[in-house]
């Protein structure tokens, strides 16, 4: 790999939407906690990226066992995912160039051939490249009210996953100015589209589920053991 790779992984939310005793990233799919299952599925397709695991300041859950890779570091999270990724740029001594993936705690399913798909993609475009599946379902814009008030039509609608990846630089720049102009930006791509770039959508597995509701550790579940089926 032509420039060195840092792994950015916020896991400082308190995943208050599973109503659970503790945080979702240490809630069990099987014999593992989802943090675990995600750090190895990192791990099994970047072994020499360097991690920045950002946790809550009072974290009592984390083991530092559970992360495989020989290059990492913690940090510091904050109230919001903005907050930890900018923690963590802050405190990575990476080159302009270096690319960086953000990725959900959250996501343990994602696929290693995605992962090697996308770093691809990031070292072709200037303007970085996300994970992404393009809408299938109906989509529905509610009223006031909470009822059905139109259908919107979705083409060219995308689901933006993660990873996200992109150039230190030009998302430390993103981040910045979007911090600067208050806006609210929910991942890293609504940053650098703020500065007119357009990163890549990548289209990805559908399988590449964000455990947030109770019911999705059964799913997580699920697909964990197709996967390893289909192996």
């Amino acid at each position: 790999m032509k420039n060195p790779l840092w792994l950015i992984v916020p896991a400082a939310g308190q995943g208050r939407r599973m109503a659970a005793a503790k945080p979702k990233q240490y809630l069990a799919l099987g014999e593992k906690p989802i943090m675990r299952h995600t750090l190895e599925r990192l791990h099994a397709a970047f072994p020499e990226a360097h991690l920045v695991l950002c946790l809550d300041p009072d974290d009592q859950w984390f083991d530092p066992g559970w992360v495989p890779f020989s290059r990492w570091q913690r940090v510091d999270g904050g109230s919001e995912r903005m907050d930890s990724v900018m923690q963590a740029l802050a405190a990575i001594p990476a080159e302009p160039e270096d690319l960086v993936m953000v990725h959900d705690v959250a996501r343990p399913c994602v696929s290693v051939a995605d992962l090697g798909l996308l770093l691809s993609h990031m070292q072709m475009h200037p303007a970085g490249a996300l994970l992404a599946m393009p809408v299938a379902d109906t989509m529905k814009r509610a009223d006031d009210s909470g009822a059905s008030g139109a259908t919107e039509p979705r083409d060219g609608l995308w689901h933006a996953l993660t990873p996200q990846g992109f150039r230190f630089e030009l998302l430390c720049r993103a981040l910045d100015q979007a911090r600067a102009n208050q806006l609210m930006v929910t991942d890293e791509a609504s940053a650098v589209e703020a500065l007119g770039q357009y990163p890549r959508l990548v289209s990805g597995r559908r399988d590449n589920l964000k455990v947030t509701h109770p019911d999705d550790l059964a799913l997580a579940n699920a697909i964990l053991a197709a996967q390893q089926r289909n192996s």
